[in-house]
């Protein structure tokens, strides 16, 4: 499958220039997550303020490009958003990389919306959902 210009161009940039991947030390809320599969890892660290909304995050791990970088764009969506919100827009990417996405939900994804073609390349799909999982199950229902 050959790879689109915009998908290879945010990847490298995420990549080359990630914004978010740090530790975040007054994080109140971390977990990691892996990929047994191929290897990745990350540890997800989240700043939630008593209101429920997501101050601040980070990451910090190894894994392929694009395990890293959905990460990182991850965090640029959530990051001012509250839980709820965070929590929606998990769901859309879920459904974005399913194929069930509507154009309105892939839209709210800005810049992850790059890799809905990812579910073409099943052996990346896990690469791709690991930020997405992992932040699924650390944020408090």
């Amino acid at each position: 499958m050959q790879i689109k210009p915009y998908y290879s161009e945010i990847l490298t940039d995420h990549n080359l220039h990630p914004s978010h991947k740090h530790t975040l030390p007054d994080a109140n809320f971390v977990l990691q997550g892996v990929n047994p599969s191929c290897g990745d890892n990350i540890t997800l660290q989240l700043r939630i303020d008593p209101d429920g909304i997501i101050r601040d995050g980070a990451y910090v791990g190894d894994g392929c490009a694009i395990s890293q970088a959905s990460a990182d764009m991850m965090l640029d969506l959530v990051i001012g958003q509250t839980k709820d919100e965070a929590l929606h827009l998990t769901d859309c990417f879920m459904r974005m990389i399913r194929g069930e996405a509507s154009p309105d939900e892939i839209e709210q994804l800005e810049e992850a919306s790059s890799l809905k073609d990812i579910a073409h390349m099943p052996s990346r799909v896990k690469c791709a959902v690991l930020g997405w999982h992992t932040m699924e199950e650390l944020i408090p229902k």
